[in-house]
């Protein structure tokens, strides 16, 4: 399966999804709970599978699609299998089946008693995931601004006030509605991720992680070890 290749630019993005075609086939394959062949995205939009496959081919050059191999198809070819990339812009498109999910694991972890440390300790791994790709980063800061970047925060980037390291703002917060019904659950999830990530590149560390419940805006600072 491909999918590692760097994010291009904003502008690139909106002129590729801005083809009529090529937003309707980012549109099907959003909203499918599994890849998709040439030929099933070619029906679903009555199209021709020759139409389609040039459209499929640049979005998968811009790292908004992931295409794996797999079987064959009628002519004995190996079948090419199409799906969102998983650092691609969900556009708000993604499956009706994960928003559901999110909603259930979150009522789950009420019913059970997570507290906000329980969602900080499953974020520290999940965020020491996300770090290995960046192994070769210049510094823990850049690579973890990347990161937020791809998830939708629209991090912005100032210096603290004691020149220790940088203030990391969330402009954006793609769980604003579940974390303003689970803040403690949700922001602890997100708190976690930002430590686990900056924790596995080694050359840093967070503090002063503000959230919803904080009166001043969701943000944190990442601080030279």
């Amino acid at each position: 399966m491909e999918s590692d290749r760097a994010q291009p630019p904003p502008l690139d993005l909106l002129k590729t999804l801005g083809d009529n075609t090529r937003y309707a086939i980012y549109l099907e394959l959003a909203r499918s709970s599994r890849p998709r062949t040439t030929a099933e995205i070619a029906d679903a939009l009555a199209l021709h599978a020759n139409t389609v496959r040039p459209h499929l081919e640049r979005m998968r050059d811009l790292a908004l699609l992931q295409v794996e191999v797999a079987g064959r198809g009628d002519v004995g070819r190996p079948q090419h299998r199409y799906s969102i990339a998983p650092d691609a812009p969900s556009l708000g498109l993604e499956p009706p089946t994960i928003p559901v999910l999110a909603r259930m694991v979150l009522s789950l972890a009420r019913r059970l008693d997570a507290s906000g440390d329980d969602a900080e300790a499953v974020g520290l791994d999940e965020g020491a995931r996300r770090a290995e790709p960046y192994d070769a980063a210049p510094s823990a800061l850049e690579a973890v601004v990347d990161d937020l970047d791809r998830l939708g925060f629209d991090p912005v980037v100032t210096a603290a006030a004691d020149d220790e390291g940088a203030i990391v703002a969330f402009a954006n917060c793609p769980f604003a509605d579940l974390a303003a019904e689970h803040p403690e659950v949700v922001c602890g999830l997100h708190r976690g991720l930002v430590a686990g990530f900056v924790a596995k590149m080694g050359d840093a560390q967070t503090r002063d992680f503000c959230t919803l419940t904080s009166r001043t805006p969701c943000r944190v600072t990442v601080a030279p070890r």
